[in-house]
């Protein structure tokens, strides 16, 4: 298989409001080094995925307000590789954009999709794992999903059933597709030892991914069809303001993934984890031996344990007497919330835009 026929697409278009107030509308989260690390999440990404295909092959896919953005974390990447989306419209519309565009570009392609923002602690076993999908994709008219091994009856993640007896290099044919169950469900998966949590990366061949797409998108794909021929011209970016209106707003896996008889899946140990919440954060973070995540430059922490703490790097931070709290400092707003209630972030979000509009989001 040519190297020069693989390609990876980075998505980084979301806006991360699980992260508020630090991810902002015009600062989301793949921006942000949310693990004090000394590198923004997509800068991560970018550089992870660099072991796998040449600079020119790599992607970014983000919202055009969020071009700026894309060239100042990554000088490396050709300005021409930034794909930019004149509206949000879900992953389905994303990835069939950047799959027309490299097909035009190269109709043998082998493409691995990849969010922007998530963590991978094992790279060169990521890396091995793509590679893996990229030459059985490039072979074999499949689309391939990275499966995670899950470690709790989590609510927050789609599952994926898989044949554990069938498979192909450990490659496995996917049975069904659950997209969050409740609490009772998780536990019945996660002891049945057969589902694996969606990663929401994907590889594919871009026929093959064509062919789906024209199977169970069809009016969508008639739209990429007919504007084919101006992809990577002077007139794609006018043409795809056009598109857009007319597509849905629909994911990979519901549009596509759930619906095809040749999905597998790749079961992956490479230390995984979304980032979706602060509280991802928290349990990835270097801890003190109180248990407290410190992300700020200095800080005093008096008779407070298991605190997630994260400030402007000029500020002293000064906590006494909490236990189990997520503190996040901005340059306008100061979040205090319980971690067992961090799911109700969202909620104080849309409750902050219905009281006070845009400004502190």
């Amino acid at each position: 298989m040519e190297q020069s026929n693989n390609f990876v697409v980075i998505l980084a278009g979301g806006i991360g409001s699980r992260f508020w107030p630090e991810s902002r509308q015009d600062l989301p989260k793949q921006f942000l080094d949310i693990l004090g690390t000394g590198y923004s999440l997509i800068q991560a990404t970018f550089h992870r995925v660099k072991a796998i295909c040449p600079t020119q092959n790599i992607f970014v896919v983000t919202h055009e307000s969020y071009k700026h953005l894309i060239q100042e974390h990554l000088p490396e990447l050709p300005v021409e590789n930034i794909v930019a989306e004149p509206f949000r419209k879900n992953t389905a519309p994303a990835a069939a954009y950047i799959s027309y565009k490299i097909f035009a570009q190269n109709p043998n392609a082998n493409i691995a999709i990849c969010p922007s923002d998530h963590l991978i602690l094992y790279e060169a076993s990521f890396v091995s794992t793509i590679q893996k999908g990229l030459e059985y994709a490039a072979a074999h008219p499949v689309i391939i999903t990275l499966g995670i091994q899950p470690t709790r009856p989590d609510t927050g993640y789609g599952y994926i059933q898989y044949n554990t007896q069938e498979e192909d290099n450990k490659i496995h044919k996917v049975i069904t597709f659950t997209e969050k169950p409740n609490l009772d469900l998780a536990r019945t998966f996660l002891k049945s030892g057969d589902f694996l949590w969606n990663s929401g990366m994907f590889i594919w061949n871009v026929n093959t991914f064509i062919q789906e797409f024209k199977r169970f998108l069809p009016e969508m794909a008639e739209v990429f069809d007919k504007a084919l021929k101006f992809f990577n011209t002077k007139d794609e970016a006018e043409l795809i303001a056009h598109i857009y209106s007319q597509c849905s707003n629909v994911s990979i896996d519901y549009g596509i993934m759930e619906k095809v008889t040749n999905a597998y899946i790749i079961p992956s140990n490479f230390g995984w984890s979304d980032l979706g919440t602060w509280e991802s954060a928290y349990e990835h973070a270097h801890k003190d031996n109180h248990g407290n995540a410190i992300n700020c430059k200095q800080a005093l922490v008096i008779d407070a344990n298991n605190n997630y703490i994260k400030a402007q790097k000029e500020k002293l931070v000064v906590l006494q007497g909490l236990d189990d709290f997520i503190i996040v400092d901005t340059d306008k707003v100061l979040l205090i919330c319980e971690r067992r209630n961090e799911q109700e972030i969202k909620e104080f979000v849309a409750e902050i835009k219905r009281k006070y509009g845009e400004t502190y989001l």
